[in-house]
């Protein structure tokens, strides 16, 4: 260990909280503006990370407008940061300063339920993991997301970002990609499997990412024609416009799984009838009123309704290496924080292809204030 990164690490579990630029939602009616945050004093176990990369993922729009109700304010979104590490605690062990890390949706659990122990800490029992944002820690402090220049997490939360994977792509995955990636390998897609993608936004572009590698038949569902060529440039097998009677008709009691990525309300009736015995359309989209289910169409084939959160850290880990071997990433957009607003604007108009990443370098040019 050099000097310098022995002084960092010392340095780190000494250093008193911090006065950090960001960007947040004041309240549920206001546009998300220039905010100063406080960093807590690194303990021992934290890693300090300069943040270079977010990603806007839609929930944070969902939070920040409180449309699933309980949201936090002031809030900082973000929940896919990518940076490199500024300093290190005492006692981390798994990085060192100027490693590239990524944060994810989470930032802790209680680590001792049954979900944490079986490395599925992202379903912690007591009475949830902490979230990135729009949450409290074990202290009750409010947590602050990646819409801004630093973030302070404890090692057992941080991710390694390869070297392989651009970092801005790769911001993505930390919640775009493993709430995808995760079901797909539940439930065990791939070669032989017939792959349904409801949504081609964020979401679904991973997961016709993801089902194209996994070797699986993948079949994109769109209203739109328009997005045909990109589907199958993405991985598709098929398009199907959802429209079209008679092409959903031909496809009825095919699918093995189907995932919908979709995040507005929507009928899923449809989409059910494809299913074949014993398939399963799972939810990772999350619209914000409840959807109607007709339950004759599980009855009659045996089929399930399921739903899936992201993944636990190991599994992230494990997204993130496959990945760099495969040579995946998100599609992004570049934008600077002070476009955040009109970003939220165009996602609401399906306008990006396909994952809007904030270049946090745009923040630190800008003086903060309160």
């Amino acid at each position: 260990m050099t000097h310098t990164a022995e002084y960092q690490r010392t340095e780190a579990g000494r250093s008193e909280s911090r006065k950090t630029a960001a960007y947040a939602a004041l309240s549920a009616t206001t546009p998300i503006q220039p905010y100063e945050i406080e960093r807590r004093a690194p303990r021992p176990s934290d890693v300090v990370i300069d943040i270079l990369y977010c990603g806007v993922c839609h929930s944070d729009i969902h939070q920040a407008r409180d449309e699933w109700g309980g949201s936090i304010f002031p809030m900082v979104p973000g929940h896919e940061i990518v940076g490199r590490v500024a300093s290190v605690g005492s006692a981390v062990t798994k990085f060192k300063a100027g490693d590239m890390a990524g944060v994810g949706c989470m930032v802790d659990s209680c680590r001792v339920c049954e979900n944490c122990r079986d490395g599925e800490e992202q379903y912690c029992n007591n009475p949830h993991a902490t979230y990135t944002y729009n949450g409290r820690d074990q202290n009750g402090e409010v947590t602050y997301g990646g819409y801004s220049t630093s973030i302070v997490v404890d090692e057992s939360y941080v991710l390694h970002i390869p070297d392989k994977l651009d970092p801005a792509g790769a911001a993505p995955l930390l919640c775009a990609g493993i709430t995808t990636y995760s079901p797909l390998r539940h439930w065990n897609v791939g070669t032989g499997t017939k792959l349904g993608v409801m949504g081609l936004g964020g979401l679904g572009h991973m997961a016709l990412k993801f089902g194209h590698a996994f070797g699986a038949h993948v079949v994109q569902f769109t209203t739109s024609r328009g997005k045909v060529a990109d589907a199958k440039k993405l991985g598709a097998n098929e398009v199907v416009i959802s429209t079209d009677a008679a092409q959903m008709e031909e496809h009825a009691g095919t699918f093995d799984f189907i995932l919908d990525t979709i995040s507005a309300p929507h009928d899923v009736a449809g989409y059910l009838k494809l299913l074949k015995r014993d398939g399963v359309l799972c939810m990772v989209g999350a619209p914000d009123e409840p959807l109607s289910v007709p339950v004759f169409s599980l009855l009659g084939r045996r089929a399930s309704l399921a739903g899936s959160g992201i993944g636990g850290i190991a599994e992230t880990q494990e997204m993130l290496d496959f990945c760099a071997e495969h040579g995946i990433v998100s599609d992004i957009e570049m934008i600077p924080i002070q476009k955040i607003n009109d970003a939220y604007a165009r996602m609401l108009r399906n306008d990006v292809k396909y994952r809007f990443v904030i270049d946090i370098d745009s923040l630190r040019s800008e003086s903060p204030r309160g």
